[in-house]
């Protein structure tokens, strides 16, 4: 009989803490050495904007001007294909149509589709919202996950296997991926949760098929909801919500991850996951949890909400680090490129009043309202140099998905449903215009040395 080998070493916490204490070590760096070596921290230059690394003909945003070499305020604008995003809103929402749809459309192709042409997209749409057979047993309710952005990006994985194509590079074929992730995700974001709420929440299985005919907003909320019901103003909330989410340029986390990644010439399904799992960080697609999770604790600890000398005192004791999660941040104020305003925000405000009326929730929005006007005045307050600050999109959204009675966990995926079409959009246009792989360099700075014989180690 043969002996039982003895058990190995186990990775128990006071080996993984010495482990972990070696590359504390040894990989910390010295900060003053990024200044010394000008290396561009983020990809941003020392006045914090972003470093110009590519062009694009999708998206742009506009939150500043550089006069004489200083960085100058200014109201901030968002474009699609070069239309203003305000104008956008305008035009779909005065003829009291959903407008996510042709902004798809419109990121995509790069012009407004016709009347006859948006009725072809949108029936395209419905023909590819039904997962392809098996589909939803293998990729999503087998493996039921946790985080709906992993399953999300295991279900664009398992994708891949489903493509008699999946490697091919052409325009054609990516065009044909890229419009069946974009029409499917609302789909894989909302059969994602409900496997989640079935299997790690104890809830009912519930997953209806999406039904031809409903705008993007409409179909997910009836997939997501228990009697699948939900009113007008809603349905145009949430559209709106995913037209102001679609794009925001090249140089965002997650669009330039689709970019870098499509530059190695790897699969459409390995390049939209790793975009899926850039945009899940709270620092990009999940800053609206964030911005819930501190006005919880405000709304908790401020006793009238209609006080501003309340609100200013406790918004000052989380940016001296007494209160909130230690970092000092009030978060949903600031903008990597919006100073004076977010164009979102302005457009995402109004309609959050709209439903507020209908929620009965308008001492909540008053409250935002105040924090967004009284919260930049605060942060500056004792500064030697003040800093324009605005209220992003991230600090309304979650507030208006709580209005709309979405989970918690929907709203990072909420985002992707948008954003997928932004990041095809980038990846096509890599493929097209055929640069290099994308290589920064790094330099290294630890002195070489040389390699020490076993026996001669301690």
């Amino acid at each position: 009989m043969k002996a039982a080998q003895s058990a190995g070493p186990v990775l128990d916490d006071v080996l993984l803490k010495g482990y972990a204490d070696r590359i504390r070590a040894t990989g910390k760096i010295d900060p003053a050495l990024y200044e010394k070596y000008n290396v561009k921290r983020g990809l941003r230059n020392a006045d914090g904007t972003g470093v110009l690394v590519g062009l694009t003909c999708i998206g742009s945003v506009h939150g500043y001007m550089i006069s004489e070499s200083e960085k100058v305020s200014v109201p901030g604008q968002l474009f699609y294909r070069g239309i203003n995003v305000n104008e956008l809103v305008d035009g779909f929402q005065k003829e009291r149509r959903f407008g996510f749809e042709e902004t798809l459309y419109l990121l995509l192709f790069g012009e407004l589709p016709s009347p006859s042409g948006l009725k072809v997209w949108n029936d395209l749409l419905d023909s590819y919202r039904r997962l392809p057979d098996g589909f939803k047993e293998s990729a999503i309710i087998r493996a039921p996950g946790k985080d709906l952005m992993n399953s999300i990006a295991r279900a664009v994985l398992m994708a891949y296997t489903y493509d008699p194509e999946p490697d091919r590079l052409d325009i054609e074929t990516t065009l044909r991926q890229s419009i069946e992730l974009i029409a499917r995700f609302p789909v894989l974001a909302a059969y994602s949760y409900q496997a989640k709420a079935h299997y790690h929440m104890g809830q009912s299985l519930m997953m209806r098929y999406p039904e031809k005919g409903k705008s993007t907003a409409e179909d997910f909320l009836m997939l997501i909801r228990e009697d699948g019901m939900y009113t007008q103003l809603e349905a145009e909330v949430l559209d709106l919500c995913l037209v102001l989410h679609a794009e925001h340029g090249g140089g965002n986390n997650s669009a330039f991850t689709t970019h870098v990644v499509t530059s190695s010439f790897t699969d459409t399904y390995a390049a939209i996951a790793a975009s899926v799992l850039s945009l899940k960080g709270p620092r990009h697609g999940g800053a609206n949890l964030r911005v819930m999770e501190q006005m919880r604790e405000i709304k908790e600890h401020v006793e009238n909400w209609d006080s501003e000398g309340e609100v200013a005192d406790y918004l000052s004791k989380i940016l001296s680090k007494q209160a909130g999660d230690g970092t000092g941040l009030i978060y949903g104020l600031g903008h990597a490129v919006y100073t004076l305003s977010d164009p979102r925000t302005e457009l995402l405000r109004q309609k959050a009043r709209d439903l507020a009326k209908v929620k009965g929730r308008e001492e909540e929005l008053r409250l935002y309202e105040m924090i967004e006007r009284i919260g930049p005045g605060i942060f500056n307050k004792g500064r030697a140099k003040a800093r324009d600050l605005c209220a992003n999109v991230d600090f309304y959204s979650g507030f208006v998905y709580d209005m709309l009675n979405i989970p918690m966990d929907l709203y990072t995926p909420i985002f992707a449903i948008s954003r997928v079409v932004g990041w095809c959009a980038h990846r096509i246009e890599e493929l097209l215009n055929g640069g290099p792989i994308i290589r920064p360099a790094y330099k290294a700075i630890v002195e070489q040395r040389s390699y020490l014989p076993l026996d001669e180690r301690k």
